[in-house]
């Protein structure tokens, strides 16, 4: 099974995380991002939006980082990581959706803007990434973890850019409840790191 992959990119390390987490093996494939190689006619043949982390697992061709969880625990992680009650599951894919919508456009486009010179807008970014941190501090007042009250892929989903948002030079010092959260998830068995987590 081959994960086409940028180390920088926490949408891949998403993927990284969570088959370290389940002892998942993955054959990695690094991309040469900044020499365009996500846009090439190989690439585009597996996912034509030109990006990445791609995962390839035989005859199955999967885009994007929540679908490619969702795949990979459904598959291969058992009960353990997709659950069999739906309202479980539905807890997970709301978080997974805030993984792809209000972090993306938070603290991972405050990154994006910080660390590679990403022309977007800075003020709104900073507005997005207090609203979701500060839902995100309300909520792991009252819960350990984001969904099913245990480790998920809910987890591997939103961990990356929130940990990462000091990059953005977004500040967690006002959240105490998500730098707990952040540390529980660190202690996880087979936990893996990704540069600046």
């Amino acid at each position: 099974m081959k994960l086409y992959d940028l180390t920088l990119s926490g949408n891949c390390y998403k993927v990284r995380l969570f088959a370290a987490l389940a002892n998942i093996d993955l054959t990695l494939v690094a991309v040469d991002f900044m020499a365009g190689e996500h846009k090439s006619a190989e690439m585009l043949a597996l996912n034509p939006f030109g990006e990445i982390p791609i995962l390839v697992d035989d005859k199955i061709v999967l885009r994007d980082a929540q679908a490619i969880l969702v795949y990979l625990a459904h598959r291969y992680g058992g009960e353990a990581w997709w659950l069999g009650e739906a309202h479980l599951q539905g807890e997970v894919v709301q978080w997974l959706s805030v993984a792809a919508n209000e972090i993306q456009h938070g603290p991972n486009t405050a990154r994006l803007i910080e660390k590679f010179n990403a022309p977007k807008d800075k003020h709104r970014a900073i507005a997005q990434s207090k609203q979701i941190l500060t839902l995100l501090e309300q909520h792991l007042s009252a819960n350990s973890w984001l969904a099913a009250g245990r480790p998920t892929i809910a987890e591997c989903a939103v961990f990356p850019y929130v940990a990462l948002a000091e990059e953005g030079r977004i500040s967690l010092a006002a959240y105490p409840k998500v730098n707990e959260w952040l540390l529980r998830v660190k202690q996880l068995p087979n936990f893996v790191a990704m540069p600046g987590v």
